[in-house]
């Protein structure tokens, strides 16, 4: 009878190490494949789960979110950020490009805030980060800013490799910059068939002391420049943080399809927007 009950315990202990090594590999067959499936080229999962099976290039509508939570989203929450984990964070690459002294350092800089992180990937390139919180999950757009001068202008493919947006910038007081705009695009086309585009005009503030004349030959010519580039137009103004925000939720809205409606101005004087 001893012998029995010692077979019956020798038995169970055998079957407790086979189902605990049968546990350790399954768990380590799911961490496998998670990193295959990281490592998989094209989209991440966590970018998909915003996302639904669409043929568009750009993600396309994330879990229901009203015309009120966009606005309200486009907050800055470094401290949330921080106790979250990133299961629910989706990155977003947006680019800037336009001639030096064009105020994009200044543009970039309202839109950031005072808590900005700021990094340089290479020379002639600024990255600046900001995290949006929206529908029950997190954005954070990585925001490329090319200098512009002759010697960063090899740089395109890489500011503009993977961007969801590109933001071509001019200054509105200057005629050449707004001249350079269709130069920048062909050559972002050429690396990024996909981003949306969307022409800013900076220093509003400065060119509403330009004679009206002047100011509606200008407009004039950034709307038929808008409308070759098939792209959205904005006036804007670091100093006066005029449509700085808006323009970020033009395109937050626009990559996600969500109901946020943008409102068409074009009296001049004014900070224009067409489309």
């Amino acid at each position: 009878m001893p012998h029995s009950c010692l077979r019956i315990v020798r038995f169970k202990n055998l079957s407790h190490r086979f189902h605990r090594r049968i546990l350790i590999l399954r768990r380590f067959g799911r961490l496998l494949w998670n990193r295959i499936v990281a490592c998989t080229p094209g989209k991440s999962r966590r970018y998909l789960l915003l996302s639904r099976p669409s043929p568009s290039p750009i993600p396309s509508r994330p879990p229901p979110v009203t015309s009120a939570s966009v606005d309200g989203a486009l907050v800055h929450r470094r401290d949330e950020n921080h106790r979250k984990s990133d299961s629910d964070l989706v990155s977003l690459k947006i680019c800037l490009l336009g001639d030096s002294q064009i105020g994009k350092s200044s543009f970039l800089a309202k839109y950031v805030g005072d808590e900005k992180e700021e990094r340089s990937r290479e020379k002639g390139i600024n990255v600046m980060d900001k995290t949006l919180s929206m529908g029950g999950a997190r954005i954070s757009y990585s925001i490329w800013e090319l200098e512009g001068d002759e010697n960063t202008r090899a740089q395109i493919a890489t500011a503009c490799k993977d961007s969801v947006a590109i933001l071509f910038m001019f200054d509105l007081t200057s005629r050449c910059t707004l001249n350079s705009v269709i130069s920048w695009y062909q050559q972002a086309r050429k690396w990024n068939q996909t981003a949306i585009p969307v022409m800013v005009g900076t220093k509003f503030d400065e060119f509403i002391q330009l004679p009206i004349d002047l100011q509606w030959t200008i407009a004039s010519q950034a709307r038929a420049y808008a409308k070759a580039l098939n792209g959205t137009l904005f006036f804007s103004s670091a100093t006066y943080n005029i449509n700085v925000n808006k323009i970020f939720k033009f395109v937050t809205a626009k990559l996600f399809d969500l109901p946020w409606t943008l409102e068409r101005n074009l009296t001049i004087g004014e900070p224009l927007i067409d489309f």
